[in-house]
């Protein structure tokens, strides 16, 4: 006679079997820039996804079907919430429920510029408190090295719950790109590195539900590295361009035409343009995480210290040149009404973290100078001190009342030709006034 043995099946075969045919619940925390796209795109996949957010606002908007984000459309968020798939909450207690989670929380500087991971650990503490056999974590936020294993296992494992045969934790650096419409979050490989070999496993099989490509490396510290010389070879090469742009305004020589010409070389070099310094979360924010991690290691990150000093120059020294071109129209900056063109910290999006236009804006009012701004994207903005400023129209007026105008900010859907035609002065930080006619000698590019 055969004996068949029971066999329990071990909680990452149940997992996988769930995500496998989408019958997985997803939770997501943190509904910003990150988590709101990668909440639709699981919800689009056919997953049932709940957002969790500690911002009452966001919640009601998703749960209304309207989004606060640019590159997610209404109709997408409205879709999902009246089929289901998709409903926000500020309660965590729906963690419990979830058979994935994914954390998305800001990862900022202090006021140190020492690594902020209190929304991480925060975060870390709420899963810890729901946690329960057969689920997967996944963080998302970008972070040093070490974080996953260092910071959030402990939490976890402190449950009495292992990695790897009660729960599966893994890393998945995020790497949207907000205003890119030629990559979406579908598009670029996902890098995905486990706790234990289980871990990544099982987080592989949940992102190759919807996305195109996975990228396995051997542990959540590789990943999390792999994050963060991405954004430091953004920052080292932006900060070479800018000390370019400096030297060559003095050397009298067109930064713009120069990084064209050398464009045209099809191998061996990628172009990266000047500017008024960086913004936006990462690239100002996550080298600083692997420097100040790097002195653990009795190491110091040359190129990114300095890379970070050369960005706060060409900040620096569009306020320069914004003096010398009014001095040379015997103006002074003080009582000089400045139009600010832009505040987005990059072209075509509404998100001002880390703005170069934001540092400028101070520094001009502390210079004594009357200073405006438009952008289409951003109705109002908060300046140190909690003032609050508004967009002002883009009118004729507006332009022939301003001393100069001062371009910080790209935006493509400006009419520049209409702005250096009314405008007394231009001082274009971006080469946005490249195809306009008739500028003359009002317009001063750097």
């Amino acid at each position: 006679m055969t004996v068949c043995k029971w066999r329990k099946e071990h909680p990452g075969e149940v997992l996988k079997k769930k995500i496998l045919d989408r019958t997985a619940k997803v939770a997501v925390i943190g509904m910003g820039y990150v988590g709101l796209p990668l909440a639709v795109e699981q919800a689009r996949t056919g997953f049932s996804v709940v957002g969790i957010d500690c911002d009452s606002k966001k919640v009601e908007q998703i749960n209304s079907g309207r989004s606060y984000i640019r590159d997610v459309p209404d109709d997408i968020v409205s879709a999902l919430t009246e089929n289901g798939r998709l409903s926000a909450t500020d309660r965590f207690d729906q963690l419990r429920e979830a058979d994935v989670i994914i954390i998305c929380v800001p990862t900022p500087l202090n006021s140190m510029r020492q690594p902020d991971l209190s929304c991480v650990v925060s975060a870390g503490r709420e899963v810890a408190g729901r946690l329960r056999t057969g689920q997967l974590i996944s963080l998302e936020s970008t972070t040093f090295p070490g974080t996953t294993r260092d910071v959030l296992l402990p939490l976890l494992e402190s449950t009495g719950l292992t990695a790897g045969s009660d729960f599966f934790l893994a890393y998945s650096p995020e790497r949207v790109d907000p205003g890119n419409k030629c990559y979406s979050a579908r598009d670029i490989s996902k890098v995905v590195g486990g706790v234990t070999p289980l871990c990544r496993e099982i987080a592989c099989a949940f992102y190759e539900q919807s996305l195109k490509k996975l990228v396995r490396v051997s542990s959540p510290d590789t990943a999390e590295m792999t994050k963060i010389l991405e954004n430091t070879y953004r920052s080292v090469n932006i900060a070479l361009v800018n000390e370019f742009m400096i030297l060559c305004d003095r050397m009298g020589l067109d930064v713009w035409e120069i990084i064209d010409a050398a464009a045209t070389k099809p191998f061996g070099f990628q172009p990266f343009y000047p500017g008024p310094g960086v913004g936006g979360h990462c690239i100002p924010v996550d080298p600083v995480y692997l420097s100040w991690k790097a002195r653990d290691f009795d190491f110091r990150m040359r190129f990114i210290d300095l890379a970070g000093e050369i960005n706060i120059q060409a900040l620096e020294y569009v306020v320069h040149k914004l003096t010398a071109v009014l001095n040379i129209n015997k103006k002074c900056l003080n009582g000089s009404r400045i139009l600010i063109m832009g505040v987005a910290y990059k072209k075509d999006i509404d998100d001002v973290r880390e703005s170069p236009a934001l540092k400028i804006i101070d520094c001009l009012l502390k210079n004594r100078a009357d200073v405006v701004y438009h952008d289409p994207y951003v109705p109002r903005i908060l300046l140190p001190g909690g003032r609050y400023m508004e967009s002002v129209n883009l009118t004729e007026s507006e332009i022939a009342g301003a001393d100069c105008v001062l371009i910080v900010t790209d935006h493509s859907c400006v009419d520049y030709q209409a702005v250096v035609d009314h405008a007394r002065l231009v001082l274009d930080t971006r080469n946005a006034t490249r195809n306009v006619s008739g500028g003359g000698d009002k317009i001063t590019r750097i």
